[in-house]
């Protein structure tokens, strides 16, 4: 298999121009970075010479390739090197005064324990983008504690108001508040370039993973502030509207079903052979219909019951009612929606071959982002970008025999 082109997005990409410096670690950074890159920005992975990212050795992996770097390294040249060396900070600074955006996660205070921080940089390059993604922000009491995604899903309330009502609070199997961080920093970064074209001069972004998160979760300080009122678990329930759950078919599988809407509320109870509900007094408001979810739920649990979920679903569907089937990743490869969508699609990589993935987040009809490659084997566009920089064949060699990369 050939080698992928790693030197240019299309010029079509409309992000193209655009220069990245990903030195972040494990999750929220990084993924931010991927976006960027999937719409045409240049992201130039910088990595330790001997301690790579560990999101390189999480989770499977296949002929010794972690399969999740595949995608969080898409689109990203690698290149190694140590940031603490003298020689490091030198060519850091050489690379960031070519560079519209810094992505890095360290505690606090390291990029300047290594004089690498805003008045370093900035000095170098004044409309750089310094983008630092930490657990608790840059100041505050919790600032230089170690943070990771499930510590913003504990402490936002998410994992409170998670799980059953006589369960333990629950948290995700997987980076929620990471990936809803990674969402925001992408933003947080084109807002800031956003500015710039305005006043010429770059800023520094200082993303907190326990903040996202909390917008996401949607007014609940406010519904405290206002109103005392603090969410309890409930389960697949909700407290604004009924019948809302997951429920057993025939044949053993699942599906779900919502009614946020009051006319789709009045549908599904009709198509469950239950129109008398329809005309109870609390009907009427999603609210009142969640205090009588038991005999809500017992209505459409009894009547999906009875069906495949095949049947289940096309009922639905010519009832117009919202239901969708709980779908794990083998059915999710095969929904023929994410199919019509191309929303798992097939990189060629050089490695492991025809690899399936998640593709780019959105559809632009003009300038359409892509996957041009998948993640790369650690440092291995070293020697092409510090020799774009620069740097002669001797001087690489130099740095490595330093342990710069």
């Amino acid at each position: 298999m050939s080698q992928p082109d790693v030197t240019a997005a299309p010029s079509s990409a409309p992000l193209t121009g655009l220069r990245v410096l990903d030195l972040a670690t494990l999750f929220a950074g990084p993924l931010a970075a991927t976006m960027l890159g999937d719409f045409g920005a240049e992201v130039v992975k910088v990595e330790h010479p001997t301690r790579p990212d560990p999101s390189r050795g999480h989770g499977p992996s296949k002929d010794g390739i972690g399969l999740w770097w595949k995608i969080l390294g898409r689109n990203k040249r690698t290149i190694t090197l140590d940031l603490s060396k003298p020689a490091g900070r030198t060519t850091l600074l050489r690379l960031a005064s070519t560079a519209d955006v810094v992505v890095e996660n360290f505690r606090p205070g390291t990029l300047e324990k290594w004089d690498l921080g805003w008045d370093e940089l900035s000095a170098v390059n004044p409309r750089l983008v310094l983008t630092r993604v930490t657990g608790f922000g840059q100041f505050g009491p919790y600032a230089r504690r170690p943070g990771f995604g499930t510590l913003a899903e504990a402490m936002s309330g998410f994992a409170a108001m998670t799980g059953e009502p006589d369960a333990p609070p629950t948290l995700p199997p997987f980076g929620l508040a990471d990936s809803i961080a990674a969402l925001a920093t992408a933003y947080a970064v084109m807002t800031a370039l956003a500015a710039r074209e305005r006043t010429g001069e770059g800023q520094v972004v200082d993303m907190a993973i326990i903040e996202p998160i909390l917008t996401v979760l949607g007014p609940q300080p406010t519904w405290y502030d206002q109103l005392g009122h603090v969410q309890p678990r409930t389960g697949n329930r909700s407290q604004n509207n009924a019948p809302r759950n997951t429920y057993r078919t025939a044949d053993g599988t699942w599906v779900a079903v919502s009614t946020s809407a009051q006319s789709v509320a009045e549908r599904v109870m009709c198509l469950v052979g239950r129109p008398e509900l329809v005309d109870e007094p609390w009907f009427a408001s999603g609210a009142d219909r969640a205090r009588h979810a038991d005999v809500l739920d017992a209505a459409v649990g009894d009547w999906i019951a009875r069906y495949s979920r095949a049947d289940v679903l096309a009922a639905f569907e010519k009832a117009e009612a919202a239901v969708a089937p709980v779908q794990d990743v083998r059915d999710v490869m095969t929904d023929p929606q994410y199919r019509a969508l191309d929303t798992v699609t097939t990189v060629d990589d050089p490695e492991l071959g025809p690899l399936r993935m998640q593709n780019v987040l959105f559809r632009l009809s003009a300038t359409p982002g892509a996957i041009r490659w998948a993640g790369r084997p650690h440092g291995a566009d070293t020697e092409e970008v510090l020799t774009e920089l620069g740097l002669t064949p001797a001087d690489v060699k130099e740095l490595r025999e330093e342990g710069v990369v």
